[in-house]
């Protein structure tokens, strides 16, 4: 049991202190979610295996009075197994495929593209020390260095925009994916746009993005914990001359958005398909 109500969270961090990964922010946000303050274990890419022990070389990790835990989805599952009196990440088991394909999706979408967009300055973003450990890891897993990834940046934002359009739809008559109140799926889902925030040297949202909203709140939860020193603006981004519209503008009322409760309720998509 969490002593003082306390639990030692590992972070990873840029230089400035940001905190960077979206596993590591969406633990985060379930520690908050829970109600726990935090005992903060500093930290970059390098020197993981000693922070914890031995215990792991890839954070999150926390320990929660002696008790470790590792993996983001498995600290989760352990605060509502341990903690079912305080607020649920999870509110149901079979939320977690749908967590996990909402955020697979965000990654194809979004992260993809955005993480070579921004290679650079994911790299020299860090600390010095784990420069050299951040060059040759991302080169093997990405297939070629920072720089030529981010070459022809500018084409890559428009075309990511339009891409995001169902996670507008799901929160465009709702607060939060989890409904009234957020949940894992929020900050599973926000912990793509707190990563981003981390690196991202120019914006790669529009000013008027419908998303803003959502993300903006996301960021101010827990008296604004994804406003920390170090991350970058989002929004900002203008559009180029040949991008594809950043978002649906008008968007269509249809079946997969709207209730039918009678003739009234679908009148409007009715009177569409007889023009």
């Amino acid at each position: 049991m969490a002593k003082d109500n306390r639990i030692t969270f590992y972070d990873l961090q840029h230089a400035s202190g940001a905190t960077t990964s979206p596993f590591v922010w969406a633990t985060k946000y379930a520690l908050k979610h829970k109600g726990f303050d935090l005992d903060v274990v500093d930290g970059g890419f390098t020197g993981i295996m000693d922070r914890t022990g031995g215990r792991s070389e890839r954070l999150p990790a926390i320990q929660d009075d002696g008790e470790w835990v590792l993996d983001s989805w498995l600290i989760a599952e352990y605060l509502d197994a341990k903690y079912p009196d305080r607020p649920t990440l999870i509110p149901d088991p079979a939320m977690k495929p749908l967590i996990e394909f909402l955020e697979g999706w965000l990654w194809k979408t979004a992260v993809g593209p955005w993480v070579r967009c921004y290679a650079v300055q994911y790299r020299d973003r860090c600390k010095p020390e784990d420069v050299a450990y951040i060059t040759e890891s991302r080169l093997n897993m990405w297939g070629a260095p920072c720089e030529e990834l981010a070459k022809g940046r500018e084409e890559v934002f428009g075309k990511v925009l339009p891409e995001l359009e169902p996670l507008r739809t799901l929160l465009r008559d709702r607060q939060w994916l989890g409904g009234d109140a957020p949940n894992y799926a929020d900050y599973r889902a926000l912990a793509v746009f707190l990563w981003c925030a981390s690196c991202a040297d120019v914006p790669p949202m529009t000013d008027d993005e419908p998303l803003r909203d959502w993300i903006d709140r996301g960021f101010d939860l827990f008296g604004g914990l994804g406003r920390i020193p170090g991350m970058s603006p989002l929004f900002g981004y203008q559009p180029r001359a040949g991008d594809p519209e950043p978002f649906d503008r008008n968007p269509r009322v249809f079946g997969l958005t709207s209730r039918n409760t009678g003739p009234a309720s679908t009148a409007s998509e009715t009177a569409r398909l007889k023009s």
